[in-house]
Formats: C-alpha cells, structure tokens, sequence
C-alpha cells in the first residue's frame, strides 16, 4: 500500500541510513518499510518518479565502519557515496551490550563511547551530505539537563556541539527527560516524539478484556515531573489521572541526590480499577516497584507499566519476585534502546515496536512534508477507540496507516 498520497512531491536529496553499532536492527526494520513502500511509489506514480534519482534502492543503508586501535582509538570509515543525500543517522547511546578491545581487553561501550562515534560518523561525513538528521531515541545525557548546583549541563553541550560545530540539522528523539532542553540549539530541529499511540495500541492488543473508560480505567503519573505525560494520556482516554509525588531527605545526598523517603499518592480512589503508571523510563526500577505497591495496597485490580526507555540497570530479579508476588502485571517499553537478551524472555515483559513509526518520519522529512500529524496522534488514539467500542470526538481519521 502506497503511503505518498500525491504526485506533486521534491525530495530534499537521496536517502541514507547511517546506522552506528547496537542500531542494526530497529535500522533493517526501518529500512525494510522504505524498500516497501518505495516500491509501492513507483508502481503508482511511475511517470512522476521518472527523473528522481535512487528512489527505489535495493538498501538504504550506507555502508559504515566503526574501526578501533589496539589503544582504544577509533575511527569511522564510510564506504559508500553521500554526496547531495539527506542523511539519517541512528544511534543509541545505551547499548551497553556492545564491546571492543583495548589493550587486549574486553571493554562495554558507554555512553560517551557511542556519543564519539556519533561525532567520528559526521566527520567522515565530511560536508558533502545535503542535510543531517541525528535520530537520537534516548537523549545521551538527557537526564542532566538542568543545574542544581555547580555542575556541567552535559545534554545541552551535546546539542549545541552537534547543531552548532557539526552541522547536524535536526535531532529527533522519543519522550525527552526534559523536552526544554531544546531551548540550548532555538534555531535548529527538534522534534520530541511521544509513543502514546503505540502504547494505548499495544495495551489494547494484549488485554483483552482491558476497558477504557472511568470506571474501569486510571492513568497514575509516579512523579510530579512526568505529570504533563501524565494529563496527555488520561485526556486522550477521557479517564482520571493520579500522582505519587517523591518526598525526600534535603539534609543529606546519596550519589549525588536526596533520597527518597517514601511516595505519597494524590488522586481518586483507584480500589478496583485497572490503573496504567506511565513515565519515561525504567532504570533500576526501585520507584517503579514502590509506586506499584503502593496502587496494590490502595486496591487497584491490575497494574501495567508503560515506559518508553526499559534499561533495567540493576537487572531483573527485583521485578521477577515483584512479578510472582503479584505487584504488577505487566510491563511495556519500547524497542528504542537495547534491550538485553534475559528481557526478552521475561513473561511479564511486551516489547512495542516504534520502527514503523520512524519509517515515517524519515518517509514524510525526506519528502520535505510536515510531521505534525504523525507527532499529534489524537486521531488515531480516537480511531482505535471506536474500533473498540468506544465513542470518541475526532475531526477527521488519520490518513496515516
């Protein structure tokens, strides 16, 4: 099925995928939908994609190489022509599950590894591109993205690094810590795309007997900073919406923070009704669990976790035990970031796939066309919910497969 939807169209230069290490695969997924569709174009509007150079290609992807010395220095190698392409490079500054040698050891990437290779990448690029647009899922450094005290803002140094002395010039990432970070680059792209869709529709699919309305349905927010998170689903379910805030110990820092002394939860009675915490991430997962058990206790029926970033940092037997002792019930985050292998095959774990979604933004960018539909996705959540039974005010369906 063709997605173009007209024959008036000029795109910005011919297509490329840069895809850095611990990106291969959410990239050949990505690649695969451009083929698809592509192909789709010509076979409708073959006389008007005549004269556009490479449309169809048999891999968008460039060929590239992240090469090392035995000290650990590295370089980026491309192999294939980007002169006048409109470039797409994928990079996941979180997979830590990727390793080099240095000195004859096994080294784990970091982040700052695979922010270098970013930076090797656009180097090797060398000017000759027509545009660069770093997609970027999780922010790298996007947690540190204000100061509380004399501290380095290291987000906002990346941003500016790349737009500003690297000529990248749109970012696009997925549920930002901070989306005001955008402020550090005000005159260059940056899109914060929010997989609200995908999770409602993800949710929908795997629990069936799963009702969205106020009776049946509460949307909890673990903490005030994810509130605005929050307010966008229950708006768009037309359900309420709860709020644990974190009540900490201003006298004292553990790693760097204040610690957290206990959650306290603000909103409607949840006492038999389905609830769905949403935040950002889960990283150790320890306030995840604990806002889980407090929603238990409370009497809420089934628990879901519907997070965009699932990294696990201190593995997974806390939720494993968590899991058996019936705390929560399930728990969804995206494909965006690696996810280790043990993940995978956790049976209280869904993966939602958000590689179709980027194949439309790098689809509809190329095309020099307008993304706002495929950031606002309203009609879609409404679309889903008629389908479901329920009836929902929308303007108009969403042209958008």
């Amino acid at each position: 099925m063709s997605v173009l939807g007209s024959t008036n169209f000029i795109p910005v230069g011919e297509v490329g995928l840069i895809v850095l290490p611990g990106c291969e695969e959410l990239a050949a997924n990505i690649d695969g939908y451009l083929r698809e569709w592509r192909k789709d174009d010509v076979a409708k509007y073959e006389a008007s994609l005549a004269n556009v150079r490479n449309y169809v290609k048999d891999d968008y992807r460039i060929h590239t190489e992240i090469t090392r010395f035995g000290s650990g220095e590295s370089k980026a190698v491309i192999y294939d022509t980007v002169r006048g392409h409109d470039l797409y490079i994928l990079c996941d500054p979180f997979s830590h599950g990727i390793t080099y040698k240095m000195y004859g050891k096994t080294v784990y990437m970091s982040p700052d590894d695979h922010y270098a290779n970013l930076k090797r990448a656009i180097s090797a690029i060398g000017g000759k591109a027509r545009r660069i647009t770093v997609i970027m899922p999780m922010l790298y450094e996007g947690r540190q993205h204000k100061r509380t005290r004399r501290e380095s803002l290291d987000c906002a140094t990346a941003l500016q690094e790349l737009c500003n002395y690297l000529g990248v010039e749109n970012i696009i990432t997925f549920d930002a810590h901070d989306a005001r970070v955008q402020n550090a680059i005000p005159l260059n792209g940056f899109e914060n795309v929010q997989p609200t869709y995908q999770m409602i529709k993800a949710l929908a699919h795997t629990v069936s007997d799963l009702k969205f309305d106020k009776e049946h349905l509460m949307i909890i927010s673990p903490d005030e900073g994810g509130m605005s998170r929050g307010i966008y689903y229950s708006t768009v379910l037309g359900v309420e919406l709860g709020m644990f805030y974190k009540r900490r110990d201003y006298s004292c820092l553990v790693d760097g923070r204040n610690p957290i002394i206990a959650h306290e939860f603000l909103g409607d009675n949840v006492e038999g009704k389905d609830v769905v915490v949403v935040d950002d991430m889960i990283s150790s997962g320890d306030s995840m669990l604990e806002v889980s058990k407090k929603l238990k206790g409370l009497g809420a029926k089934r628990v879901f976790i519907c997070a965009c970033f699932g990294l696990f940092c201190n593995g997974f037997e806390k939720f494993d035990k968590a899991y058996e002792d019936g705390i929560f019930d399930c728990i969804y985050t995206t494909n965006l970031v690696y996810r280790m292998p043990e993940l995978l095959e956790r049976k209280w774990y869904h993966e939602v796939d958000l590689s179709k979604y980027i194949s439309l933004i790098i689809y509809s960018l190329n095309l020099d066309r307008s993304i706002s539909e495929l950031l606002n996705p309203v009609d879609r959540i409404n679309k889903l919910l008629r389908k479901l039974g329920y009836n929902k005010n929308t303007t108009e369906d969403s042209v958008l497969p």
